[in-house]
C-alpha cells in the first residue's frame, strides 16, 4: 500500500472564510451601534436638560409662621384727658391678640425726654386700658431716648408671640439684571425681590396665622335660611332667593 500525503481539507479553509465573514459582520454592526451612541445620547440630555421654567415667587419668598414682635404705637392724650374711645379699642384688640398668640410680658416703653404735655396722666392711663383688656398682671415697664424732642412720641406697646412673616429680607438683588457683559440676564427667570413685597403684604393682612397651618371650622348653619328652603321644596316651589333689581338711568341721575 502506498502512503499519501494529506494536504488542508477544503472543508476547513470554507470553514475559517466563514468565521471570518462572521466576524467582519458583528463588528462592523458594532462600529455602527457605537456611532449612533453620541447621537442618542444627546436625544436624552436634551430632554434631561431642558431649560428651566421660571419658578415660582411664593417658593422664593415664602410666607412662614415665626416667633415675632407686635407691636403698636399708642399716642397719649395731653395733661388733663383722658383716651378716646378709639384708642381704647386699639388697646383691646391688641391684648385680645396677645391672650392669643403672644408669650411672655407686654412691654411698655415709655419716651424720655419728649415735649408732647401727657406726662404721667397719659402713661397711667394706658397701664388703666390694659388692665381693662385683662393684662393687668402681664406688663413689663420700661422707657427709651427720645431723638428729636419736637416729634410726637408715642408710648410702644410690644409683646413676643406667633406671625406670619415672609422668610427672609426684601430689597435683596443678588445679580445684576443689566449684565451686559455676560449672559445671566438672558435667561427667562423673574428677577430674585420679585413677588417679595407682594408676600410681605399678604403676611400682614394675615388676622390669625394659624390659619395658614389648619383651617378654621365651619359655623353653624342658618336654621331659618334652611327652613326657608325645605318648606319651599314641599310646596314646589323654587328655593332660591330672588333678589328684585332696580335700573336707573344715569341721565336720570342728578335731574331734579
Amino acid at each position: 500500500m502506498s502512503e499519501h500525503t494529506l494536504a488542508p481539507s477544503r472543508g476547513v479553509s470554507f470553514d475559517a472564510k466563514k468565521n471570518r465573514r462572521r466576524i467582519a459582520r458583528i463588528a462592523a454592526r458594532t462600529v455602527a451601534f457605537l456611532a449612533l451612541l453620541p447621537l442618542g445620547a444627546c436625544g436624552y440630555n436634551k430632554i434631561a436638560q431642558a431649560p428651566e421654567v421660571a419658578y415660582d415667587y411664593r417658593d422664593r419668598h415664602p410666607v412662614v409662621l415665626a416667633e415675632a414682635e407686635h407691636t403698636i404705637d399708642v399716642f397719649p392724650p395731653p395733661q388733663g384727658r383722658r383716651l378716646d374711645t378709639e384708642t381704647y379699642s386699639r388697646i383691646r384688640d391688641f391684648v385680645a391678640r396677645y391672650r392669643t398668640l403672644g408669650r411672655g410680658k407686654i412691654t411698655v416703653l415709655a419716651p424720655v425726654g419728649a415735649d408732647n404735655g401727657s406726662g404721667r396722666t397719659g402713661l397711667d392711663e394706658i397701664r388703666h386700658a390694659l388692665a381693662s383688656a385683662g393684662a393687668e398682671h402681664s406688663i413689663f415697664l420700661g422707657t427709651y431716648p427720645v431723638a428729636d424732642p419736637s416729634l410726637a412720641a408715642p408710648v410702644r406697646l410690644s409683646f413676643v408671640g406667633m406671625k406670619a412673616k415672609v422668610k427672609g429680607a426684601c430689597g435683596e438683588w443678588p445679580d445684576d439684571l443689566a449684565s451686559g457683559s455676560s449672559l445671566d440676564g438672558w435667561q427667562n427667570k423673574t428677577y430674585w425681590n420679585f413677588g417679595c413685597a407682594n408676600q410681605t403684604t399678604l403676611a400682614a393682612q394675615i388676622a390669625d396665622p394659624r390659619d395658614l397651618a389648619t383651617p378654621r371650622g365651619e359655623t353653624p348653619a342658618d336654621i331659618e335660611t334652611r327652613m326657608r328652603a325645605i318648606n319651599n321644596v314641599r310646596k314646589g316651589s323654587d328655593p332660591s332667593v330672588t333678589w328684585a333689581t332696580k335700573s336707573t338711568s344715569i341721565s336720570g341721575v342728578g335731574g331734579n
